[in-house]
């Protein structure tokens, strides 16, 4: 398709897909309050056993270790997970998504499960600092802080550095871009590509999608919540350091994937992403998932585009490794 030229119509929409459907029907049957009129404390606790896996359920992988390593202001919860094999493994830095305020470690264990074994890499999970408690910049700082640490220290969990990655969904998806901004400014780490799931990439909240989907399990008043929190003050939305959008560079960024969901807030402005990236030279594939709402990447066990969004990226990610 082509992107950035598209002009939106409801009438081009493709039926919502009846696994989706029946996912927002079972979370409107249970009556819990939107997520946008609690707390911060209180979303967490709404949302933390949301995109967990059951125990039984676990997709085994090799080795998992819970560890810690030096950050900005302390030190960086992380979980690695490692393949099956000898390596050098190539290593995913990943991010998860949460609205900067939200989810965990474990909200993303079954995406990072999955993601290891079909990439055949080692997935570095980064449980940073959450907003409000924490604002703007410090998700920004972790994990960019925590990239580059992976990339110097991949020896230590039989990880290969000249083969590293950065990606994440949703909030993470928009921290994965700006790590990518800040290495190619700073110089360091080399990162071989990026992994964008439905990336929020633009504070000004101003696309079509934004005015068009109210009502797809992420809302537009939840988004306007989770930038509420994050932001210490409307200013911050645009620095290209919350909205990469914004940069007025985009030349000399790794390769990219994004992912975006049709009945998605966040679906133009991944998309329009995409477009800044080609436009300088960069080397992306974007794809729109039919009929999907924000969040099923996450979701792949009841969600079987999930599972094919998953599969994509794996082989996007085993294709990127093997380049570099």
């Amino acid at each position: 398709m082509t992107l950035g030229a598209e002009i939106f119509n409801s009438e081009n929409l493709m039926p919502l897909d009846p696994q989706a459907q029946q996912l927002l029907e079972q979370l409107a049957s249970a009556g819990a309050p939107p997520l946008h009129t609690l707390s911060p404390v209180e979303a967490r606790q709404a949302t933390s056993t949301m995109f967990r896996v059951p125990p039984e359920k676990e997709e085994p992988v090799a080795r998992i270790e819970n560890r810690t390593i030096p950050g900005p202001a302390g030190a960086i919860p992380v979980r690695v997970y490692t393949p099956s094999g000898s390596g050098p493994f190539p290593v995913l830095v990943y991010i998860h998504g949460g609205g900067w305020v939200i989810c965990d470690l474990d909200t993303h264990d079954a995406a990072c499960r999955s993601l290891t074994n079909r990439a055949g890499c080692v997935t570095v999970s980064v449980d940073y600092r959450l907003a409000p408690e924490h604002k703007f910049p410090a998700a920004v700082e972790d994990s960019y802080a925590a990239t580059l640490w992976v990339a110097e220290h991949a020896a230590e969990f039989n990880g290969d550095p000249a083969r590293v990655a950065v990606g994440g969904d949703s909030a993470g998806g928009n921290l994965a871009a700006v790590v990518a901004l800040m290495a190619r400014d700073r110089g360091k780490p080399n990162l071989c590509f990026q992994l964008l799931v439905y990336p929020a990439t633009d504070g000004s909240l101003s696309t079509e999608s934004m005015r068009a989907f109210k009502e797809y399990f992420l809302t537009p008043e939840l988004v306007r919540y989770f930038w509420h929190h994050y932001m210490r003050s409307d200013a911050d939305r645009k620095d290209p350091l919350a909205s990469p959008a914004m940069a007025g560079n985009f030349k000399g960024l790794a390769p990219a994937l994004i992912i975006t969901a049709e009945f998605d807030p966040l679906r133009d402005e991944g998309e329009a992403y995409a477009e800044k990236l080609r436009a300088a030279g960069v080397p992306v594939t974007v794809t729109r998932y039919n009929g999907m709402i924000h969040g099923f990447f996450t979701m792949a066990d009841v969600l079987d585009q999930g599972k094919k969004a998953v599969a994509e990226s794996a082989a996007a990610l085993k294709k990127a490794f093997s380049r570099s």
